[in-house]
């Protein structure tokens, strides 16, 4: 019996290794022979530098670099040694969670920390970045990464413009010239599902800024300013990409990196599957089991079981998903690859018991996943 446990991580709960640990060593008490291959996956969001860690077995290291207010903190990133591939979550150093409720500004939060990473990144001697993007503070566009890597913003009186998304309405002049020059070196990947433009109803203020703080008047000021700011780099760089999918990803950190960095961007869970060695390890299995927080219409928009339940379909796999709360349309996901969902809370639970019980309520799901298996093989 070979199995494999792609699972994404419980948010607030359990990281993706954790939730495979766990679901594992419910099937080994059934299957105590199994061979049971664990293989955390992540989206592109938070736990994606966890995941590609524990799938590739690279190494974790930590670099000191400016928060989103620009005060110190130790930003954790991954470094694969085979490939000389560097993993970044911009969350480590620019996210949101970093800066306590009272003190959060989006019209000033800078995204110079997550630039701080890129370079510790190239000292390092990468030649691929892989960037998460998602649960960011910031509303810049991605200047302050590019201003960490030695790009330069003036007014119009040629002073440097303060740190911020705000601050670009006062952009006159782009200056590239002085961009860390082993960047052309590298190619950069994006771990991203997000499709929205950096500017206009859809755009990074007008979709993300409400959930950084931003009121009804900040954020028509942050899409005015991110628009000079797209205007001043269509003058710059002899296009205009301000309408590409993607560009306003994480306060329009996607902008930046599409624009100045040429990255590509991919969806997260293929990515993480490709470096993880997910289809590898599907191919011969006879179950896959993945899961998340929770299951629901929105596991369609790219999230992690979709494209586990995608892989295993092309090998003729079936595919088991484990939530911690089945919502509204999850019946939807059977048409998309995923053969039957469960709930591990087993009746009504608080939230913070359901949190606290994690690991043993997905050991004993999976232990009863394992037995009904075996009653269905006779």
């Amino acid at each position: 019996m070979k199995v494999v446990i792609a699972p994404d991580s419980f948010k607030e709960s359990l990281s993706a290794t954790q939730v495979a640990a766990a679901i594992a060593g419910g099937l080994r008490e059934v299957w105590p022979e199994a061979e049971l291959l664990c293989r955390p996956m992540a989206d592109g969001g938070e736990g994606t530098l966890t995941a590609l860690i524990a799938a590739t077995g690279g190494e974790y290291r930590e670099t000191i670099v400016r928060d989103p207010l620009g005060e110190p903190v130790a930003a954790g990133w991954g470094w694969i040694e085979e490939s000389h591939s560097a993993v970044i979550e911009m969350a480590a150093a620019s996210g949101l969670h970093l800066v306590p409720e009272i003190y959060r500004d989006v019209l000033v939060a800078c995204t110079h920390g997550t630039g701080e990473l890129i370079r510790a990144a190239l000292d390092a001697g990468a030649t691929r970045i892989i960037l998460g993007f998602g649960g960011s503070a910031t509303n810049d566009a991605g200047c302050g990464m590019l201003r960490a890597l030695g790009a330069r913003f003036e007014d119009a009186q040629g002073r440097p413009l303060a740190p911020g998304g705000a601050a670009l309405a006062q952009l006159a002049r782009i200056d590239l010239s002085g961009l860390d020059p082993r960047l052309q070196a590298v190619d950069f990947e994006v771990a991203c599902d997000v499709d929205n433009p950096l500017c206009g109803s859809r755009g990074a203020s007008h979709v993300f800024g409400p959930q950084k703080g931003a009121s009804a008047a900040q954020v028509l000021q942050l899409d005015a300013a991110l628009a000079r700011f797209a205007d001043v780099c269509a003058q710059t760089l002899g296009r205009d990409d301000r309408d590409l999918p993607g560009c306003g990803a994480a306060g329009g950190i996607g902008f930046a990196a599409r624009s100045i960095l040429g990255a590509t961007f991919r969806p997260g869970i293929e990515l993480v599957a490709e470096l993880g060695g997910l289809e590898e390890a599907i191919a011969g299995a006879d179950l896959v089991i993945t899961g998340e927080g929770r299951l629901d219409i929105q596991t369609l928009h790219g999230k992690t079981p979709l494209g586990v339940a995608a892989i295993a379909k092309r090998h003729g796999v079936p595919v088991v998903a484990l939530a911690g709360m089945l919502g509204e349309g999850y019946q939807r996901l059977y048409a998309h690859g995923i053969d039957v969902a469960f709930s591990v809370v087993p009746g009504p639970v608080s939230l913070a018991n359901a949190i606290a019980d994690a690991p043993y309520l997905l050991h004993q799901r999976a232990a009863d996943i394992a037995r009904l298996w075996q009653l269905a093989k006779g």
